[in-house]
This record gives C-alpha cells, sequence and structure tokens, in this order.
C-alpha cells in the first residue's frame, strides 16, 4: 500500500513539473510558418495554416502583411486566397507599402483591379506622400494607369511631397518615349491638371520643352 501512494504521488508531482503552452510562442510559430508559406507560393498550405486560425493579417519583421508578401512575389492566386479571408488591402509596411499602393507602382494591373474591388482607398499615401498612380505613371505602366485614371473619385491630381503630380512624374521621370507620350494623353484626357506647377513654379510643359520631349510639350499644349 505504501509503495502505491509512493507512486501515485510522484506520478502527480510529474505532471505539476509539466510546462504549460507557451501561447505567444506558438503563435510566433505560426506566424512564421504562414509567412514562409505565403513566400513559397504554397497555396493549400496557406489555406490550412488559416483554417487553423492564423491571423489573416500576420505581418513579417518589415511590417509586410501576406497579402503584401504575396504582391510582392506577383502571387495572384495566393492573393485571391488570402482576400477571400479578408485580407486588407490597405495595410501599411514599415516603409509605408501597402498591397494597393505596391501593385499599382510595380504595374500589377490585375492585382490593382483586384484590390479596387476589395476596398482600396485612396487617401492612403506611400513614403513619399504618393498614390498608386504617381509611381505607375513614373515606371511606364499604360495599362494600370488606364485603370486608375478611369476609377470613380481617384485623386489624378495628387500633389506628392516632392511637390508633383502624376503627370509631373510621367514627364520628369520619364524619357519621352512612346509609352509616356500615350500616358500624358490619358492623363489630359482624365482630368489631369496641365497647368499645376512644381515648387519652383515650373509647369510640365516647361519641363517637357527643356528636356526637349517634343511630342509631350505638342500634347501638354
Amino acid at each position: 500500500m505504501k509503495v502505491l501512494v509512493f507512486l501515485l504521488a510522484f506520478g502527480s508531482l510529474g505532471a505539476c513539473n509539466k510546462k504549460p503552452i507557451d501561447f505567444p510562442q506558438q503563435e510566433m510559430i505560426q506566424e512564421k510558418e504562414i509567412i514562409n508559406l505565403v513566400r513559397k507560393n504554397d497555396i493549400s498550405g496557406v489555406k490550412s495554416t488559416l483554417d487553423e486560425g492564423t491571423d489573416i493579417n500576420t505581418r513579417d519583421k518589415k511590417g509586410r502583411s501576406l497579402l503584401l508578401i504575396a504582391t510582392i512575389g506577383k502571387q495572384y492566386e495566393m492573393a485571391k486566397l488570402l482576400l477571400s479571408y479578408r485580407a486588407d488591402v490597405n495595410l501599411q509596411d514599415d516603409q509605408l507599402d501597402s498591397p494597393f499602393l505596391y501593385a499599382g507602382a510595380s504595374g500589377q494591373t490585375e492585382l490593382v483591379r483586384l484590390y479596387l474591388a476589395h476596398g482600396a482607398r485612396f487617401d492612403v499615401f506611400n513614403r513619399y506622400n504618393g498614390t498608386a498612380l504617381i509611381p505607375a505613371c513614373e515606371r511606364g505602366h499604360v495599362e494600370t494607369v488606364k485603370l486608375l485614371v478611369s476609377t470613380k473619385g481617384f485623386p489624378v491630381n495628387h500633389v506628392n511631397r516632392l511637390g508633383w503630380t502624376a503627370l509631373m512624374e510621367a514627364v520628369i521621370l520619364g524619357n519621352g518615349s512612346q509609352k509616356y507620350q500615350e500616358i500624358v494623353q490619358i492623363l489630359k484626357v482624365n482630368g489631369a491638371d496641365i497647368h499645376i506647377p512644381d515648387h519652383s513654379g515650373k509647369t510640365p510643359l516647361q519641363h517637357a520643352e527643356s528636356l526637349r520631349f517634343t511630342e509631350i510639350a505638342q500634347i501638354l499644349k
């Protein structure tokens, strides 16, 4: 009987000494796992992890959400999956990139279209206090520009921290080639104010002329 009591007591003591589950640590492991799964474009793995309750707006060390990571990776199907779990298209990382802003800047027109349909906001700006349109114009993403300027309520004439509109960036940071001529025409037709100057008081037309972009200058006259 004494032996039995000793064994029972020892067993109870052993059970008491077991470490409780560290829930914060477990969550960190799950977050790291889903970030890696998104980067690998493992759709089934991501879906399974989300179904287990992992936060859809999990961020990496740089503040990038799962949806932003997928956007950077140009993973359209992954983005659709994440949106089906209500991922936030406006969630910004440490340098103020959001899925919508990044998609616009990188010319991923279909993702821009998808994000517009899922609540993309026009009053969330990048680190230059710019919209998705401004870098799209700078980088010559014609189709993305067409989509954004035709979107109701989009601020075509927004001025960024540098004092530049989308039109100004297309002129100054473009190379005057055919695609930039097309972008300038698209902007003009869709309500871009060709008279808004930069901080020095110089207009897009004056910049085009000084850069000897004859075709663009003609469009702006």
